[in-house]
């Protein structure tokens, strides 16, 4: 057998011995664009199971049967971060859900605010690049990615034992520091393009879980906030941290 060199994502149960049946989709881009035979090699990944070595036991035009060798690596879970983001244009919207996954978000959430400028996204398209990102950067999670809703339901039902951690706009200057945050469940809120509106501030500011932050002396686009954010986080309180 062949060194796996191909990642791929499916929803199929992984174990020893364990036969993956593939779809039309993954078995083109498998034998027709990736050009694997039978008895290459593929690391599979679910999500609960971990990464998994396997080869192509048969191989088709419009599916084919792959069957696990051996475990490569245990689930590695992301810390409990959830984002929060207002969706923005398409490709910068699919930027922020690949980072995120990439940077260890645990459930990514679109949420529409007053200033909001994309009125509905696909849940299905955005789920799939959390899935392509985590095939991409070697992760054996892939984040939830939830349908949008009003940012005011949200904050309705949210549980009082998770901070926000909200790149406040207004508070440009110095970036602040997380040290001395309790590491427990958190969530990042990023805002519209527009910013949020007074109503949203105030009651984003009434909450006592939030915690208004800077991201530094520069009022960052939403996109670039979000890896901000994200890497301010991991950096102090996520698994970044050494040891």
């Amino acid at each position: 057998m062949s060194d796996a060199k191909i990642r791929l994502f499916v929803e199929h149960p992984l174990g020893p011995g364990q036969s993956v049946p593939l779809n039309a989709d993954q078995a083109h881009y498998l034998f027709g664009v990736m050009r694997l035979a039978p008895g290459d090699a593929v690391r599979l990944f679910n999500g609960r199971d971990g990464e998994w070595r396997a080869e192509v036991a048969a191989a088709g035009k419009r599916g084919g049967i792959l069957a696990c060798t051996g475990q490569a690596r245990s689930l590695q879970l992301p810390p409990d971060l959830w984002l929060i983001f207002a969706p923005i244009k398409k490709a910068r919207t699919d930027f922020i859900v690949e980072k995120a996954a990439e940077l260890g978000a645990a459930r990514i959430l679109p949420v529409q605010t007053a200033f909001t400028n994309s009125e509905r996204v696909r849940q299905d398209r955005l789920q799939a690049h959390a899935i392509e990102a985590a095939e991409q950067c070697g992760g054996t999670f892939v984040p939830e990615v939830a349908e949008l809703q009003p940012l005011a339901r949200l904050l309705d039902s949210w549980p009082e034992a998770r901070r926000i951690l909200w790149a406040d706009e207004s508070r440009v200057g110095a970036a602040e520091t997380l040290a001395g945050q309790p590491p427990g469940p958190w969530a990042i809120l990023i805002g519209p393009e527009g910013g949020f509106s007074d109503p949203e501030r105030t009651r984003l500011r009434a909450l006592p879980q939030v915690l208004p932050i800077s991201l530094g002396p520069r009022i960052l686009r939403a996109d670039t906030a979000a890896v901000a954010a994200l890497t301010l986080w991991q950096a102090a309180l996520g698994d970044w941290r050494a040891g």
